[in-house]
């Protein structure tokens, strides 16, 4: 995609370094992570990325993901995780729970009638939830990290 100058500066922004920056450029086309193909040079609107992942703002917190049992979903060691606490933590869903005091975030899964906690690595055991002390901290929603070569 070759943009021009002008866009190519609304995409990079001028902030001023220490200043908070309220929303950013949003592209008006997507971008496709197959074959290339000729893209629009114009920007849609702008983005506030707070607005796009925090749907509920009382409800919602950020933490970030220590280790790697679940970087089968896209979760990794430093990752930024946004979690509301308003969803119901349904089987399936990925959560942030204190496993007898100590905070976790696996996925939560059903079987038999029991309730047990899944990684995403295969390395990692499910964990069983039957007599244990558990407090669910919320639903994760939204993931974010650096690519290699990116700024974390």
């Amino acid at each position: 995609m070759k943009l021009s100058d002008s866009t190519r500066a609304r995409v990079i922004g001028r902030a001023e370094p220490g200043t908070a920056v309220s929303s950013l450029p949003l592209m008006g086309c997507r971008v496709r992570a197959g074959f290339p193909s000729p893209a629009d040079d114009h920007l849609e609107a702008e983005i506030n990325l707070h607005e796009h992942v925090v749907k509920r703002p009382a409800a919602t917190y950020f933490v970030r993901a220590e280790g790697d049992s679940m970087l089968g979903d896209g979760i990794h060691d430093g990752d930024l995780l946004v979690v509301d606490r308003s969803l119901e933590p349904l089987p399936g869903r990925v959560v942030v729970i204190a496993l007898e005091g100590e905070p976790t975030v696996k996925r939560l899964a059903r079987c038999g009638g029991e309730v047990w906690l899944v990684a995403s690595n295969p390395r990692f055991a499910p964990i069983p939830l039957a007599g244990r002390e558990c407090h669910v901290w919320g639903v994760v929603t939204h993931v974010l990290h650096a690519l290699p070569g990116g700024e974390r």
